[in-house]
Parts: C-alpha cells; sequence; structure tokens
C-alpha cells in the first residue's frame, strides 16, 4: 500500500469518527430540547457517518492493484461509493421535508433549552469545517472522488449547522417556533441538491464521461511541448477517470524517419509530463508515421 493509500485510509478514519460523535450529541440535544431542525441535523448526520464509512470501504478497496478480474484496477469502487453516498443524501432529504411539512400541519412545536440547542450547533460548524477541510485538501491532492464526497457531505453540514443555530436564536428572541419546522425544510433543500450533484458526478465516471475540456487541451499542449524532438501532431485522444485515476489514449503522429527506440522514448517523455500534470494517470499511446 502506497503513502497516497495510508492517508486516503487514514483521512476516511476522521471523517468517520468525527461523523459519530457529533451524531450522539446532536440526537441528545433534538430530544432534550424538541427541536426538529436539530433531529433533522442528526439524520444528516447518520447519512454521512454511513457516507464516510462507505468512502473508507471504496478507498481501502481501490488501493489495490489490479488482477485477472479488475484488470483496470479497482477505481470504479470510488465512483460506485459516490453514487450511493448521493442517494443516501437524497433520502434523508425526502424524509426531512416529509416530517417538516407533517409538523408545520398538525402545528407541533415546542422548543426547549435553546441556548443548549444553538451551543451544540455552534461546535458542529466548527468541528466539520476542519474536518472537511482536511477531506478537500486529501481529495484534491489523491484525486479521491470517495473523499470528495465526503468533504461535500460535511460542508454542507457546515452551511446547515450554522442555519439551525441562527435559527435557534431567532425562536428565542422572537419566540415564533415554527421557524424551527421551517429551516428543517431549508435543510432539506440544501442537502438534496448537494446529493443531486455527486450523483451526477459519480454517474458521469461510471459512465466513463470524457476528462473537461481544459484538461484535453492540457494533454495537447503537453504532446505539441515535443515538436522538436520530431512529433508531428495528435490524432484520436480518449480519457475517462475511474476513481482516483485517470485513463488516456493517445495516437501520435511522429517523423517516419524515427526509429522505434526513438519513438519509445518519446512515448515515455510524454508519460511522465501526463504524470507530473494529472497525477495518477494510465496512458497508452499508438504512434504513427507522418
Amino acid at each position: 500500500m502506497t503513502d497516497i493509500d495510508i492517508l486516503k485510509k487514514n483521512t476516511a478514519k476522521i471523517s468517520v469518527f468525527s461523523n459519530l460523535f457529533l451524531i450522539i450529541m446532536k440526537f441528545i440535544a433534538g430530544f432534550v430540547t424538541g427541536s426538529f431542525s436539530i433531529i433533522s441535523e442528526a439524520l444528516h448526520s447518520a447519512t454521512d457517518l454511513l457516507a464516510a464509512y462507505i468512502a473508507y470501504f471504496a478507498v481501502k478497496k481501490s488501493a489495490k492493484s489490479a488482477d485477472n478480474d479488475h484488470p483496470f484496477g479497482h477505481g470504479k469502487y470510488e465512483d460506485f461509493s459516490g453514487l450511493i453516498e448521493g442517494c443516501l443524501i437524497n433520502i434523508a432529504a425526502i424524509y426531512i421535508l416529509y416530517e417538516a411539512g407533517r409538523k408545520i400541519i398538525m402545528q407541533e412545536h415546542n422548543i426547549m433549552n435553546i441556548d443548549i440547542a444553538a451551543g451544540v450547533m455552534i461546535f458542529s460548524v466548527i468541528v466539520n469545517i476542519l474536518v472537511s477541510e482536511n477531506l478537500f485538501r486529501v481529495a484534491k491532492k489523491t484525486g479521491s472522488i470517495a473523499l470528495y464526497a465526503d468533504a461535500e457531505h460535511l460542508r454542507v453540514d457546515v452551511y446547515t449547522s450554522f442555519g439551525v443555530a441562527f435559527g435557534m436564536l431567532l425562536i428565542k428572541f422572537t419566540g415564533i417556533h415554527i421557524l424551527d419546522s421551517l429551516i428543517a425544510l431549508i435543510v432539506a433543500v440544501m442537502i438534496s441538491h448537494t446529493g443531486i450533484q455527486i450523483c451526477k458526478k459519480a454517474v458521469g465516471n461510471l459512465l466513463d464521461v470524457g476528462l473537461p475540456e481544459n484538461n484535453v487541451k492540457e494533454i495537447k499542449n503537453i504532446v505539441a511541448s515535443f515538436a522538436e524532438e520530431g512529433v508531428c501532431g495528435i490524432g484520436r485522444i480518449k480519457t475517462r477517470t475511474s476513481g482516483p485515476r485517470k485513463n488516456i489514449e493517445l495516437v501520435i503522429y511522429v517523423k517516419g524517419s524515427m526509429t522505434v527506440k526513438e519513438s519509445h522514448d518519446i512515448c515515455n517523455k510524454v508519460e511522465a509530463r501526463l504524470r507530473t500534470q494529472f497525477g495518477e494517470v494510465d496512458t497508452m499511446i499508438h504512434i504513427e508515421p507522418k
């Protein structure tokens, strides 16, 4: 297991334990205060915990080397985990929408110990800011969509927790307890938006959607930079993402007078430059004489 794989696993572990701690705090605060917006936040954190565990499992599986059954590696585990996480977020959002709507219709609003509720949510904001920033940093460094999805969960949790804390203070100073359920509705909408975005990204990778256009331009520029060494142009470019790895297939035109060894050396240089630019890359280069 590489240093990057160990970093990804340890980062996922931190997310798991922080989510477990916050879930317990939020459920206790929700039942003590009678606030459904805090209970909805606890449910949100519960999906974060499950997502964090799935992310931990995915990065562990994706670190496995290619084998006979998976000749292209196990990177799709991360993409599939991202899809599951996105679906979990949307399920939680649907439940919160239903329950908050029911409470508004039935006029079930009676919030107690508002100071405790606000304090717990502010503490949750601080913890999730620290953990999510670490997740984003490691996800960017390693290209892990599983850690990225987990970080997105926690970033939304930061916003929603802050919104609930602000709502508790409004209830304290205005006495309008229906705000609790209205805040829960807003939480649900924000959660659902994030879930949809994660699902779209994961599905795109599972269906082998190509790299963004700016990445394709970077690939073309890298190949063109070897013009003085005999590269005459670039033909077909095929790209896709598999977990943290990028797959790039190229057709490169070179001078017809070049030897096999000279062509092979250029391929090695192009591959090295692509790894420097994109990190974990699997390349397949076909040489054509010009």
